[in-house]
């Protein structure tokens, strides 16, 4: 696949005396709303489940903390990476320590579901809304990032 050369009327970055041109890498308003959605969603529908859940509070706690836990994680390897792409300094023990804490989270949820005295459906629930808040943590962030980047530059 070959990048964009050509400057079109579609891909031009934004100037200060253009205002309808679009920059291809300016996150849009329906990836930043459905990026939120999807973050509330699986957050809050795994939360719901643990409300709702009839384990022990500490189970449900084991659990909350994994989600907030696997939120950070992916969180700061979505930064670690980002940073190291546009030449920011990162450190590789926090690069390493991001990864870990990503792939922990992910691991300590497979072992506790796995264990867990649960029908299949309610496991199944929690993987995918634990899936689905994390990928869309991702999202958030990077448009997060990108959206702030447009907005001090006024790309």
């Amino acid at each position: 696949m070959e990048p964009l050369k050509h400057k079109t009327e579609e891909n031009t970055p934004l100037t200060k005396n253009e205002e309808k041109t679009k920059n291809p890498f300016k996150p849009t308003g329906a990836f930043i709303g459905a990026s939120w959605f999807a973050l509330l969603t699986g957050s809050m529908g795994y939360c719901i489940g643990l409300w709702n859940a009839t384990m022990e509070l500490n189970e449900k706690g084991y659990y909350f903390t994994i989600l907030l836990f696997g939120l950070f994680a992916v969180i700061s390897v979505q930064k670690s990476v980002r940073d190291k792409a546009e030449g920011i300094a990162v450190t590789d023990l926090y690069y390493g320590l991001s990864w870990f804490a990503t792939i922990a989270a992910m691991v300590l949820l497979t072992v506790g579901l796995w264990n867990a005295d649960l029908l299949l459906s309610e496991k199944g629930f929690y993987a995918m809304s634990f899936c689905l808040s994390i990928f869309s943590a991702i999202a958030v962030q990077k448009n997060t990032r990108d959206a702030k980047m447009f907005e001090e530059n006024e790309l």
